[in-house]
């Protein structure tokens, strides 16, 4: 056997190997979703199969108890779509979708992945802004009432979730910064060319506090049932579907501050930061009261 055959040959066992250990991954996603209850707390439903902090669970844990009135899903924020909240629900529930991605490498390797012909995957390359949000997503063909829409962006998410209107989603999964903490309503002002890791060195300094996303979510319908155990995403249930058994929560019963140390130094490097020494990084940043817009 030649030298370039060995390689294809090496190749091809790694893909092998690559394709069973997605299959054991999904397999036992389903078996931690076989012992998910209809009641009880949102945290305790956790689990990950491609999620980033037990979104997976939650997800099929509202779904059971939510009559969402579309299988179809729209996220953004996916990068290469390896780590989502919405995976699980493409492969397992074959459910459809639209992700976005403002990076032309990541969209392009959705695109090669078996996943992108194997179920009804839409993948658009594009800088989210408030501006463009709806088009975009009309222009994959989604509009209307839709089972979940998920928002990690990193920044805007409060503006651009405020400017949506393409879609109505039964449930929505929204990043939320837990260093602004439980009682300020307030978001990062609004700059379409916003980018986290040069807005400020210490990379904090993004997105919305929980309480400026809740009074939005009530503004369009929405009510506030939990965060994951992380303390970075927040969860939303249209006011309509959601079960009378599924509590409506108030932002200081519902609010967890995340634990993840993830600051950086003017070097760029991990600083490991305490609490207390983030929001001392934080202070004096520019940010947008949300209580006093509202009031406006």
């Amino acid at each position: 056997m030649s030298f370039i055959s060995t390689i294809r040959a090496a190749i091809g066992t790694l893909q092998s190997i690559e394709n069973r250990c997605k299959l054991i991954q999904q397999g036992l996603g389903r078996v931690e979703l076989r012992q998910l209850h209809s009641v009880g707390d949102l945290k305790d439903s956790e689990f990950t199969v491609y999620s980033q902090w037990g979104e997976d669970g939650i997800i099929q844990f509202l779904l059971k108890i939510v009559p969402v009135p579309n299988r179809i899903f729209v996220e953004f924020g996916v990068e290469d779509y390896t780590e989502s909240n919405t995976r699980f629900l493409l492969v397992n529930d074959n459910w459809a979708g639209l992700v976005i991605d403002g990076s032309p490498e990541k969209v392009a390797a959705i695109k090669k992945d078996e996943i992108y012909w194997r179920h009804n995957l839409k993948a658009e390359c594009a800088f989210i802004t408030r501006e463009n949000i709806n088009e975009i997503i009309e222009r994959s063909g989604i509009s209307g009432e839709i089972g979940l829409l998920s928002i990690d962006i990193d920044g805007n998410d409060y503006w651009v979730w405020e400017a949506i209107s393409a879609i109505s989603p039964g449930i929505v999964v929204v990043e939320y910064n837990s260093r602004f903490g439980p009682d300020k309503a307030v978001t990062i002002p609004y700059d379409p060319r916003f980018v986290r890791t040069t807005a400020h060195y210490s990379n904090i300094y993004y997105g919305a506090s929980l309480p400026a996303l809740c009074l939005l979510a009530k503004r369009k319908g929405y009510s506030f049932v939990g965060c994951n155990r992380n303390g970075s995403n927040a969860f939303f249930v249209k006011n309509e579907l959601r079960p009378t058994d599924l509590r409506e929560l108030s932002v200081t019963e519902g609010f967890v501050a995340a634990k993840i140390r993830e600051s950086r130094g003017r070097d760029g490097q991990l600083a490991f930061l305490s609490e207390v020494e983030e929001a001392s990084l934080l202070d004096g940043m520019p940010l947008v009261e949300i209580l006093q817009r509202v009031s406006q």
